[in-house]
Order: structure tokens, then sequence, then C-alpha cells
């Protein structure tokens, strides 16, 4: 364990499971305090324990994520615990695919409540404190299809594309007072809620020179990156970490 963010506070939702837990585990190994942010107590507390028995510190926050008043009150109890939150990585999301015809408005509110609205109140609560401390990362989870049209994908991947253009107005907004804001875009990545896509997620994969889909902790990597100090000059930025998918 280094002690590269010893003192600071990072907020990870989505921290339960997949890319969040495994960019939570690795922040606390950094000596961040990780607020651990989801949905399920249980899943949550699991990832408490494995941070602490490494020597870690994190706490769990429940929170839905469902609407502007959740995402506010977990800024409000994420500050509570040290009184600053110094990193914010916006990884909780939900990916459904299929065709527009079917999808329903229940369908449309849902993704876009969880995949841009949270993200923009919980910048909405924390950036403007991170600016007046005159330093703060916060790094947003976006996908590949954000990039170009994929059929099963709209509704995905325009929420991500929102995501995407929100980084680059927060960078601007925010990069001026010292908050550096960017996005990771992952490609076909294995993990707990792409378990249902079974060969199709290495079919998907294979378009791309590294022929084969990411693991948590690869995508996890570059979240760190872009939320610590190697990364001081990248703003706005959007890192494609798709096993070169961007690239073909």
């Amino acid at each position: 364990m280094t002690n590269e963010l010893s003192g600071t506070t990072a907020l990870v939702t989505g921290a339960t499971s997949g890319i969040g837990r495994a960019t939570a585990v690795k922040l606390a190994k950094l000596g961040a305090h990780v607020l651990v942010g989801g949905r399920d107590a249980d899943r949550g507390d699991q990832v408490v324990k494995e941070i602490r028995a490494d020597g870690g510190q994190a706490d769990f926050l429940a929170a839905d994520l469902a609407d502007e008043a959740s995402a506010r009150d977990l800024a409000a109890r994420a500050e509570a615990i040290t009184g600053h939150v110094d990193v914010l990585v916006n990884s909780a999301g939900v990916f459904p695919f299929g065709p527009t015809e079917t999808t329903t408005e229940q369908d449309f509110d849902g993704v876009f409540a969880l995949n841009v609205k949270a993200p923009f109140f919980l910048v909405a609560a924390l950036a403007p404190k991170m600016a007046d401390r005159g330093s703060g990362a916060i790094v947003n989870v976006s996908t590949m299809v954000a990039g170009f049209g994929a059929a099963g994908m709209a509704l995905y991947g325009a929420s991500k594309a929102a995501v995407e253009l929100l980084t680059k107005a927060w960078a601007a907004e925010f990069g001026p007072r010292g908050v550096r804001v960017n996005t990771v875009s992952p490609g076909p990545t294995r993990t707990e809620g792409t378990a249902v896509m079974g060969e199709s997620l290495d079919q998907l994969a294979s378009l791309a020179p590294a022929g084969r889909p990411a693991d948590a902790d690869e995508i996890a990597a570059a979240i760190v990156f872009l939320a610590t100090g190697g990364a001081a000059f990248v703003h706005g930025a959007i890192l494609p970490v798709d096993g070169g998918r961007a690239a073909v």
C-alpha cells in the first residue's frame, strides 16, 4: 500500500461490484478513505471488509441514485464522514440492450436517471466545494458505444454520450479552479453485470486488436490513473480503454 492519496476521501458510486468495486479497492490501496456507494448493503459491507482487512479505510453508503434528492443526499452523507470529498468516481450505471421499439418510457427514464441525472447532481453538489479548496478529481465511466452506432444500444449509448459531453463541459467549468474532470470509456468488460451476455461478450471483444474482454481491474487502473497525480495535466479527456476498438 502506498500513500499517494493519504488524507483524501474518494466517493465511488456503483462500488459494490464490477468496475466500481475494483476502483474502490485500488484507491484504498493508495491511501484514500473510500466511500463505497451502492444499493446492496451486503455486497457493500463485503467491499468495506476487504479494504479494511488490507489496512485501508472504507465505509459503505447506501444510495439508489434514482433522482436529484438521492444524489445530493449521498453527497452530503459522504462529506459528513471526513468533511470533504476529494475524488468522485461516477461508476454506477445500467446498461440495457434492446431494440428501440420495445423500449418503454419507464426504461428510458430509469436509464437517464442513473446514468446522467445522478452524476450531474453529484457533481453539482461536490465539484464547487472541490473548486473552493483548489483541487479535486472527478472520473466518469462511459462506454465505447457512446462513440459509434450499435444496434440495440441506442438508449445506453445515448446516456453515456451525454456523460461524455458533460465531462468536457465540467472540465471547462471547474478546471480553472483546480478540479480535473475526465472520463474512462471501457470496451467489453467481464463483470457480474455482463455475465448474462455469455459468448456475445467475447464476440464483441474479438473485433478489437486485443481480441478479448477486459477484466474490471484493467478498467479500474485507468480510472485510478485519471484520479491521481500522474494525470495532473489531463482535463476533459475521454480515455478509451477498449482493447483498441477505437483504432479500427
